[in-house]
């Protein structure tokens, strides 16, 4: 009686996994893009808040404001001048280069008029979770309840999933405030900005909601 040999189990073929992982890239870009389009706003309708909170983007190589960073004070400036709070708090560290984004964002509100004693500053944070998560502290450790986020408008959807998903301990009263920008962005630059915030996105979703979480 012959036996004839065993077929070998044929194994994924490389075009396989290729196409595999595109589609496993696809869906998490659409995802964050979905996520992007959908990101909360605030969770107030507040129109009056106890600080307004501005994130940090660097600043120059010498360490003065740069256009998006002279934006976002000078419109959070504007706020406070408005009464829709009594106090800024500044946050950012020196995510680029050794200069603190806090500070030289502090000097700029300062020469349009904030008094120091309204200026309140965080220093450490190197990126938009640690932005949200240490503010959030500042403000529990004063009892302050609410906040007016503000920084560019294309900053601040992915702003909002992270203060929506901030620790139950650590949550206020908090609504977002979009930067007009002082110079108009190229058709080219804002599909990059539109490009890297998604791609950013799509890693605090993927990864660091769950590795960079914030604590207490």
């Amino acid at each position: 009686m012959k036996f004839s040999p065993r077929k070998k189990k044929r194994r994924p073929s490389r075009l396989r996994w290729i196409l595999a992982g595109a589609l496993a890239l696809a869906a998490i870009v659409l995802w964050a893009v979905l996520a992007r389009a959908l990101a909360p706003v605030g969770n107030t309708t507040a129109s009056r808040f106890d600080a307004i909170i501005v994130l940090g983007t660097p600043s120059d190589s010498d360490g003065n404001p740069t256009p998006r960073q002279l934006a976002r004070v000078t419109e959070a400036v504007r706020e406070y001048d408005r009464g829709v709070a009594p106090r800024l708090i500044l946050t950012g560290g020196a995510a680029h280069d050794h200069f603190v984004e806090a500070e030289s964002m502090a000097r700029v509100a300062q020469a349009q008029g904030v008094p120091a004693s309204a200026i309140y500053l965080e220093p450490q944070a190197l990126d938009t979770l640690q932005n949200a998560c240490y503010s959030a502290r500042i403000l529990h450790q004063h009892g302050w309840t609410s906040a007016e986020v503000v920084s560019s408008p294309y900053h601040l959807p992915r702003a909002g999933i992270l203060f929506s998903h901030l620790p139950a301990q650590l949550r206020f009263d908090w609504h977002t405030h979009a930067a007009p920008p002082l110079e108009p962005y190229s058709a080219a630059m804002r599909w990059t900005i539109d490009a890297i915030e998604t791609v950013k996105t799509a890693r605090y979703l993927v990864y660091a909601r769950w590795a960079e979480s914030c604590s207490p």
